[in-house]
């Protein structure tokens, strides 16, 4: 490994491991699109417990509960895939070498290999993870009971949106692994490539967060939902 690949590594996890504390000081100063949705999910659980008929509410966790599937499903394919190079023996990884990453001895190229598996390792036990709480919520709408009074109609909208937000969390986590993996992806080019790919996954997810069109709509959303929410 030249000293290259060692920067560009070394900036690969600062800036995977940077980018959720710098995502927790946007959402103090200026907000983020994750910190509104939590905004935007608690009312929605509220709302939910003001409804006879909750219908819609499991409809749409279930729609969210076969997106984080499908997301799981994929991710299981690709580490599959990504695995049976890496421990496919000589063979396999002289095969793969050819069809066009960077000239690097069989142990970089594992490493390579191996920083993407990472990466999709980590997503797929975001997703895992994502979709039991989601279960739970789900479970939790579903045995909501008539409520009359205010009080507990507060607290069961609080306890539905303490699962719910957490699931999704970790949803946004495993999607976030997939620009970390195609940017470790781009090191069989060369370090360059990684430097530049890691820059520029960190950039889009930063700028969705804070600058997007949808980060401004939530953000609207939240600024006309908070106030009638109850205070913590």
């Amino acid at each position: 490994m030249t000293i290259l690949d060692g920067l560009a590594l070394a900036l690969f996890f600062l800036c995977w491991l940077g980018y959720g504390p710098l995502l927790a000081v946007l959402a103090r100063r200026s907000g983020s699109l994750n910190d509104d949705m939590t905004v935007v999910r608690r009312a929605w659980m509220m709302a939910m417990t003001h409804r006879e008929v909750r219908i819609v509410d499991s409809q749409l966790m279930g729609h969210t509960i076969n997106s984080g599937g499908f997301f799981a499903s994929t991710n299981l394919l690709l580490i599959a895939a990504v695995a049976s190079v890496l421990f496919g023996g000589e063979q396999a990884m002289q095969g793969f070498a050819a069809v066009g990453a960077e000239p690097a001895s069989t142990g970089l190229l594992e490493a390579k290999l191996a920083l993407v598996l990472i990466c999709l390792a980590r997503g797929l036990l975001d997703f895992i993870w994502s979709i039991r709480q989601m279960n739970y919520a789900l479970a939790l709408i579903g045995a909501a009971p008539e409520l009359h009074s205010e009080a507990d109609r507060v607290a069961l909208g609080e306890a539905a949106g303490s699962l719910l937000n957490p699931a999704l969390s970790a949803f946004s986590q495993g999607v976030r692994g997939y620009y970390f993996a195609l940017a470790a992806a781009a090191w069989l080019f060369g370090p360059l490539w990684l430097a530049l790919g890691v820059v520029a996954a960190f950039c889009l997810l930063v700028w969705r967060q804070a600058g997007s069109p949808a980060a401004r709509a939530v953000r609207t959303a939240r600024r006309l939902l908070e106030p009638h929410l109850p205070e913590r």
